[in-house]
């Protein structure tokens, strides 16, 4: 059987080494697009929290992911910097140059070899695809070091075929390999077992690190990250908060911490500062405007917290209890009331900074505004509200339409009807319209304001904290054809926040139409 020499080990514990992949797999999730600073922003955290390496984007899909991958290559000072490229000449030549600036820069090359991918979606023959890794990973290889090839599809392929293609991709100077569950489809047991057959039958597999990459269709797909290193894998591809397509990748936070809680069992580590886990899933939770559900492992809102009678006394008496970690292990500090109407700049800054939340100096003073604007109608000002607060504040800052002001009225008698004022280019403008309830109301009246055909796909609401001056927050998609956004809006008032959260999506909208119109006349 092979070993893998290439492994990082120290000690007695072997290296995961954790790929993220929030910025390429994680803004594939519908509705998720991130804009370029806040591509930045998160790639610095990513860097500084110790993750290994960063998939930064996929250059040849626009000339934004182009730059901001190339962005992100010239700022990075520890992580390796990976572009994605299709088995394509010319994606794999536009990888090349987006990292070529990067202290560590790797191209990640793929290409389907299941069955059904192969029949359907590449119209190849198995033949003809083992040509094209030799060719695509060579030239990755002629312009970097560090090549990752992925067998897209790996666990629907025949594990003979899937070792022929594993061969071919090493022999080609493939330094990773990467066996993703590219549908969520393969169970634990399966997964652990094609990677240790794959490194056992195939006769240089030595010569590379390999690499699991889970989907969650099934729900599996922590398990199966885990299943995959016990079976040999010594990277992990993961994305923070398991954002990506359909029902999203396995989480950074979990596979780290799950880990790190049982090291009895698995004697693996990683690098990651487990302390910053929490300030990582608010800040992609801000940038995508993707909420958190609140019993999320790791770092949901409820995942310290105990209602439960039995439980409170059992962590009264010792936390180890009902707790297999500390929510200090994860960098979650207790929800604090000192923040008020007086407070001043030096106090709203360091809360913003234990909150993780950093700010430049036009956004800074934005939100110190906002704050003391809600600190005026809200006797305490909770961590979650000025979240909240920065939340709504970054995701609007550019918007073109605003709401100026609104009121409804409501009742059991009805109509309800909303009247609405808002700002754009053009000016003040008002409706007014009734509705079936006052949010179809208020809606009703934006669309008045606002002409346009997106449907709405989501509209929840949630109280930030407790208390009945609580802030709303409203969480709103829209879905124009093939396009879907996805924003949100908090205020006291819920009609305010549902008008802010309609508004914000219709901007995003708006912007994302105008970006594909310069990228397609560019690309003419």
């Amino acid at each position: 059987m092979s070993t893998q020499t290439s492994t990082p080990t120290t000690g007695t514990r072997d290296r995961v080494l954790i790929f993220d992949t929030t910025l390429r797999d994680g803004e594939q999730c519908p509705g998720a697009t991130m804009t370029f600073d806040e591509k930045l922003a998160v790639a610095e955290l990513l860097d500084t929290m110790g993750v290994d390496i960063i998939e930064a984007g996929f250059p040849i899909a626009s000339v934004g992911d182009f730059e901001a991958v190339s962005e992100i290559a010239k700022r990075t000072k520890r992580a390796t910097i990976a572009g994605l490229a299709r088995a394509i000449t010319a994606d794999i030549a536009r990888a090349g140059e987006a990292v070529r600036h990067a202290q560590r820069g790797r191209i990640h090359t793929f290409v389907s070899t299941s069955p059904i991918h192969l029949a359907h979606q590449m119209r190849k023959s198995q033949d003809e695809v083992l040509e094209i890794i030799l060719k695509t990973v060579a030239q990755a290889r002629d312009l970097v070091e560090d090549v990752e090839w992925s067998a897209m599809d790996a666990t629907r392929t025949p594990i003979d075929y899937l070792c022929r293609t594993v061969e071919a991709a090493i022999k080609a100077g493939a330094t990773t390999i990467n066996l993703p569950d590219t549908v969520g489809y393969a169970t634990p047991a399966e997964y652990k077992e094609m990677f240790r057959a794959v490194r056992e039958r195939v006769p240089n597999s030595d010569k590379a690190i390999f690499s699991v990459h889970c989907h969650n269709d099934l729900g599996l797909a922590i398990a199966n990250s885990l299943a995959g290193i016990e079976g040999g894998a010594r990277q992990v591809e993961c994305t923070i908060n398991g954002i990506g397509e359909r029902a999203g990748n396995a989480a950074l936070e979990e596979i780290v911490m799950a880990i790190r809680t049982r090291a009895d069992v698995m004697p693996y580590e990683t690098g990651i500062e487990s302390q910053m886990l929490t300030r990582a899933s608010k800040l992609v939770s801000h940038a995508t405007n993707f909420p958190v559900q609140f019993n999320k492992a790791i770092v949901g809102r409820n995942a310290f917290a105990h209602e439960s009678g039995i439980h409170q006394d059992g962590m009264l008496k010792n936390s180890e209890t009902y707790e297999i970690m500390t929510p200090a292990s994860v960098g979650l500090t207790k929800t604090s009331l000192v923040m008020g109407k007086h407070s001043g700049r030096a106090a709203f800054r360091s809360k913003l900074e234990d909150l993780g939340l950093l700010l430049s100096d036009n956004q800074f003073q934005d939100a110190f505004e906002r704050f003391k604007a809600l600190a005026d109608r809200k006797k305490h000002v909770y961590d979650e509200d000025i979240e909240a607060l920065v939340d709504e504040n970054l995701a609007t800052a550019q918007d073109r339409i605003r709401l100026v002001s609104l009121s409804v009225i409501a009742g059991t008698r009805g109509p309800q009807r909303a009247t609405l004022r808002i700002q754009d280019e053009t000016g003040s403008r008002i409706e007014e319209a009734d509705g079936n309830g006052p949010v179809d109301a208020v809606f009703n009246a934006i669309r008045a304001l606002v002409p346009h055909e997106a449907q709405l796909d989501l509209y929840d609401v949630h109280a930030v904290t407790g208390g009945t001056d609580a802030q709303a927050e409203v969480t709103v998609r829209l879905r124009d054809g093939d396009r879907s956004i996805t924003a949100r809006g908090a205020d006291p008032d819920t009609l305010v926040a549902s008008a802010k959260a309609y508004l914000s999506a219709l901007n995003k909208l708006s912007a994302q139409a105008v970006r594909l119109h310069a990228q397609h006349a560019a690309a003419e």
